[in-house]
């Protein structure tokens, strides 16, 4: 980093931006410009639509971005995870054919992993994919699919080999959304919205070149999606906020963030809202209760300890260093914040907290926020899966005892689930 000048850094992007920023061209056609130059993502190789920057320049540059009020490349929903996982382990074929239409935004992903019987038991995973020596054949069922209904492809991880460690038979794929043998179908939320989907497939075919891998791999390349998924965990609200400038491009891009990031609409409700918790106890006169202030105060330590470690967390990722176990303490400690949060707007509202529509506290927004906030200790990796990671990788403590050890068909597991 000593050798890098970032002013100079800064200055050669602002005479780029000056020369091709205009917000009367077309989102994709701007993006493509980016993708050509490199610094739509300065910090990926040179060969693949970056400059081969390190990490810790990204900051600065875009800075230099919304000084100008220039859009960048597409980041909303997990098509930055899919980036991610495909430029560490997939095939020179593999980046040519997908990250340029990920950055441009004209391709949207999903992550077909969790199932019926493996969600936290991720590894547990019972989707079969057979090769029947041109192409792979996958039946199963998926769930908890975010934006699977919109998606144009998949990360699918899949069972290979039966015989196998559960560990070792796993395989990773990209998959083809649209095609015949996918279906789709939205699920229900108690808080009201259908962002997930359960998906199952029947006879879905996958090219063999689209294996990401090699066979058996499939648990190594899920850990880096997830992994970038628990450090990336507030990305989703800094990217899926559009501009409110007027233009072409801004229209385009707040019209992509009103699709890509619709099922995303509630997420700020499953954190607990802590920013709402200070007005709302002046307002209703809760501050004065010393009982609710020391509640109070503690939620809003906690919440800033947490935004400490979310700011660790993306300096590590800025200086290059690889993943690591704070992506799982920090969300462990968000699942914290937010079930003392819903504690205390319960506090704050009392019964009022119950109702929903304008009957309800905030227009019913707090009502939404307790039944959102269970998500934060489930998506992504439970409390207790994050807990264990904690122990081992971090304390050192000796791994709990396992009991599906041996080939995979011979453990006991859920049994399977009918639509």
């Amino acid at each position: 980093m000593s050798d890098i000048d970032i002013p100079a850094l800064r200055a050669e992007l602002r005479a780029w931006l000056a020369a091709h920023w205009q917000v009367d061209q077309g989102l994709v056609a701007w993006r493509e410009k980016l993708v050509e130059s490199g610094w739509g993502m300065p910090h990926w190789p040179r060969e693949w639509h970056g400059r081969g920057l390190p990490v810790a320049c990204v900051s600065a540059l875009e800075e230099e971005f919304e000084a100008m009020g220039a859009v960048g490349v597409a980041r909303a929903g997990i098509r930055l995870l899919a980036a991610a996982t495909l430029l560490e382990h997939g095939t020179d074929a593999h980046k040519q054919r997908f990250l340029r239409r990920i950055l441009t935004g004209e391709d949207t992903w999903c992550q077909l992993f969790s199932e019926p019987g493996s969600g936290s038991d991720l590894a547990g995973a019972t989707t079969r994919a057979e090769f029947d020596g041109t192409r792979w054949v996958v039946n199963g069922q998926k769930l908890w699919t975010t934006s699977a209904h919109h998606a144009d492809w998949g990360l699918l991880l899949a069972r290979t080999d039966w015989d196998a460690p559960k560990h070792t038979g796993l395989s990773f794929f990209v998959i083809d959304m649209h095609q015949g043998g996918v279906e789709v179908q939205p699920l229900k939320q108690m808080n009201g919205h259908a962002s997930f989907n359960q998906v199952f497939l029947t006879d879905a075919l996958v090219p063999a070149e689209n294996q990401v891998g090699n066979t058996g791999d499939g648990w190594k390349i899920a850990m880096t999606t997830l992994a970038h998924e628990r450090r990336n965990a507030d990305a989703l609200r800094r990217w899926g906020q559009g501009s409110g400038r007027a233009g072409r491009i801004y229209d385009e891009e707040r019209a992509e963030i009103a699709t890509v990031m619709e099922p995303y609409r509630w997420y700020p409700q499953r954190t607990g809202r802590v920013d709402l918790l200070l007005p709302r106890a002046r307002a209703t006169g809760r501050i004065a209760d010393p009982a609710l202030r020391q509640d109070l105060a503690s939620v809003l330590m906690l919440s800033r300890a947490s935004e400490w470690l979310a700011q660790r967390a993306r300096h590590a990722k800025e200086n290059g260093k690889p993943e690591g176990p704070e992506g799982s303490l920090g969300k462990l400690v968000a699942s914290h914040v937010a079930r003392a949060a819903a504690r205390v707007h319960t506090a704050i509202g009392g019964m009022d907290a119950m109702l929903a529509g304008a009957d309800g506290a905030e227009q019913g927004l707090v009502a939404e926020i307790l039944l959102s906030v269970p998500a934060t200790s489930i998506a992504g990796g439970t409390d207790e899966i994050q807990r264990n990671i904690i122990g081992e990788r971090v304390l050192d403590l000796p791994r709990e005892p396992r009991t599906d050890a041996g080939p995979f068909r011979d453990i006991p597991r859920n049994p399977p689930r009918g639509r």
